[in-house]
């Protein structure tokens, strides 16, 4: 377990040196260039694309401008709030698990799971690659850069904070680090950052908000259904999605400064806004807990 502690910390902080070390340089493939490349060659500057991406979204915050501060601070005190009413949260989601259909449960569970996750993620990006598109690859890329960036960073946290899982009944303040149980491993929640990471990178492949909506509400199965089960209280599961959408927007940003990936996506237009984005807002009070959704 030691080992592959440390490996999860080498490997980041690896990761951040090599991709700090390029200082993020312009793209040195023309777009020309990126069309004229073989399969073989698509493949390779994908890899180091995805690659990159996930540097990039380890040195964020050492980028962090004021705007991204009030947005910590935001998430912290809406979460802080939250935290306040987990256990009641938490029997009341798990009150819930005899009335949700089965189906709808068994999708929870093997949308999030890694081995399942990634083979949707490897089938988009392999229909991309192979057919040339350049939007499909971007969003193939999207995906793993960003699921992988997610699901180590984590790997890591889990072990850290070692918070209790609901299913013990040891209460929402019991945290024992590095312990290595999987009772122990509540925060954050793996199968949100992957579920959720796979709708939110996959939605952004579309501009009709409609179909971006639908992609979210099935992205959100898997976070909901971890609080039917009492895997997880409900801050690990807002928390985590909150790191999703900060991954996936990190790389995604990146991409955009690629020039193999079709049209950028954040270049500002004459409205001087950010086209296909929407924007994910959680409400909660004392009796009501909601997510919206802004287009």
């Amino acid at each position: 377990m030691k080992f592959f502690k440390n490996t999860f910390v080498i490997v980041v902080f690896s990761v951040i040196a090599t991709v700090q070390s390029q200082n993020f340089k312009p793209d040195s493939y023309s777009i020309t260039d990126v069309e004229e490349m073989s399969t073989w060659q698509l493949l390779k500057y994908d890899g180091i694309n995805a690659f990159n991406g996930i540097g990039y979204t380890y040195s964020r915050p050492f980028n962090w401008q004021k705007r991204d501060f009030y947005r910590a601070g935001a998430t912290t005190l809406l979460v802080g709030g939250l935290y306040t009413f987990d256990e009641d949260s938490s029997d009341y989601f798990r009150e819930q698990t005899n009335d949700i259909p089965e189906l709808i449960k068994d999708f929870g569970w093997y949308f999030g799971s890694p081995q399942n996750n990634y083979g949707v993620t490897a089938g988009i990006y392999a229909y991309g690659l192979f057919t040339k598109d350049p939007e499909w690859r971007r969003t193939g890329v999207l995906m793993i850069s960003s699921a992988t960036a997610g699901g180590l960073l984590q790997q890591i946290l889990k072990t850290i904070t070692g918070r209790a899982r609901p299913e013990t009944e040891l209460g929402k303040h019991e945290f024992r680090p590095f312990s290595g149980q999987s009772g122990f491993r509540s925060f954050p929640s793996g199968h949100t950052v992957l579920a959720f990471t796979t709708a939110y990178a996959l939605a952004k492949h579309f501009d009709n908000p409609y179909v971006k909506a639908g992609i979210y509400t099935v992205g959100l199965i898997s976070p909901v259904s971890r609080l039917w089960s009492g895997a997880h209280f409900l801050t690990d599961v807002v928390l985590s999605m909150a790191i999703t959408i900060a991954t996936v927007e990190a790389v995604d940003r990146y991409l955009d400064t690629r020039n193999g990936y079709g049209d950028k996506r954040y270049a500002k237009g004459k409205t001087g806004r950010d086209p296909k984005k929407m924007v994910f807002n959680f409400t909660a009070t004392s009796n009501t807990l909601g997510v919206t959704l802004n287009f």
